[in-house]
């Protein structure tokens, strides 16, 4: 049971969640912002991560209730030992009887398959992590939706071993797969090993393997060579939805049922240039798609692109055109202003740097085409994304 306390106290609430991952600090930022809207509570908050332990003074805290992560069943013990409102944050086989907030996963695999079938992939992998039932879980939905158009899906087991050895394996994976291939990997940290991995195997991503994980955790997904596009798991409302219910349960406006259950759909995924591609399985086109994002920001025209692949301009324009929907122009104005883009939102260059590093002679020129392409002036673009 939760202390008495009088109308006018302040809540007192304690957060055991990890924050050493991306959707962890995304979950305390949808907390926050419930308390913002109808606080005030007292938070006790700690930087934690999945093997943090149940804090020793909390045994005998008279707070009011408990927004946690649980990872193992010491932590689990702990928790129903306080008898205080615990909502659960984590999907786990262990047993609990508190309500669970979280992600519905089946809708993850889906999703990703959809996004490679959109970009004309006929060939897929999967690269699971077994050691949790959620992995599972995206895994045998990314299968089955492979399955139900016509297609089939090897599915390479990450073991916990030699990291060497693991990647060894995968890279042999990798070159065993039909090429070009779309990868799902069911977490963010197996789509960085591919990654790797497939740069080692001599592999080009994304024109040969197109690979998405899940999570969209920033430091993996953007320290990525390449960055690493990912199934964003919109941990702002899920904290939210939580903290909702932990308040709604403190106030005794709503006891929820034990294992009570709020699933919520995953976002979008985060294209990254992992899988910003059009899958082609011809040889010289997916060469010249490959020297475009290579070089598209360093002044190169078709002329010389149609060079490089031993095509003349006419051939290369038609088939690039029938067979992404794009001619080479176009492909290469394209990748131009997505780095004009990652540059005004990540950095403080001025325009004329930005013009200079993303092959334009002139900012004036970038500028207004800028404004033509996205309807705004690549300051009000800058303002907005960085707000």
């Amino acid at each position: 049971m939760a202390r008495s306390r009088t109308a006018t106290s302040i809540p007192q609430v304690a957060i055991l969640v990890d924050t050493s991952r991306s959707y962890g600090r995304d979950i305390v930022r949808g907390i926050r912002r419930h308390v913002a809207e109808h606080g005030p509570w007292s938070l006790y908050l700690e930087p934690r991560d999945l093997r943090s332990r149940f804090p020793d003074w909390l045994k005998d805290w008279r707070g009011d209730g408990i927004l946690a992560r649980t990872a193992d069943a010491g932590l689990l013990r702990r928790l129903i030992a306080t008898g205080l409102p615990v909502v659960e944050l984590r999907t786990t086989v262990l047993e609990h009887p508190f309500p669970f907030v979280g992600m519905d996963n089946s809708v993850i695999g889906a999703r990703v398959a959809a996004h490679f079938r959109a970009r004309g992939f006929r060939h897929f992998g999967c690269c699971l992590d077994e050691g949790e039932a959620f992995f599972l879980e995206r895994s045998e939905r990314f299968v089955e939706a492979v399955a139900e158009a016509g297609g089939d899906c090897p599915v390479f087991r990450s073991r916990r071993k030699n990291w060497v050895q693991h990647q060894r394996d995968l890279a042999d994976w990798l070159l065993a797969l039909p090429k070009p291939a779309g990868v799902f990997a069911v977490n963010d940290q197996l789509g960085f090993w591919v990654l790797d991995a497939a740069r080692r195997a001599g592999i080009a991503v994304p024109e040969e393997l197109a690979v998405v994980g899940a999570e969209n955790d920033i430091m993996l997904c953007e320290t990525a060579s390449p960055p690493l596009s990912s199934v964003r798991l919109r941990g702002q409302a899920v904290g939210r939805d939580a903290a909702r219910l932990l308040g709604d349960w403190m106030a005794g406006r709503h006891v929820p049922k034990p294992g009570e259950t709020h699933l919520l759909a995953p976002g979008d995924i985060v294209t990254r240039q992992s899988s910003d591609i059009v899958a082609v399985e011809d040889a010289r086109i997916a060469a010249a798609l490959r020297f475009i994002r290579q070089h598209a920001t360093e002044g190169i025209d078709v002329s010389r692109v149609a060079r490089e692949v031993a095509l003349s301009r006419s051939v290369l324009e038609r088939r690039m055109k029938a067979l992404i929907g794009r001619s080479p122009g176009e492909e290469i104005n394209r990748l131009r202003f997505v780095a004009v883009e990652k540059l005004l939102v990540e950095t403080d260059l001025t325009l004329a740097a930005i013009a200079a590093r993303c092959g334009f002679a002139h900012p004036q020129y970038m500028a207004e085409a800028f404004r033509q392409r996205t309807g705004v002036t690549p300051g009000v673009f800058r303002r907005s994304r960085k707000t």
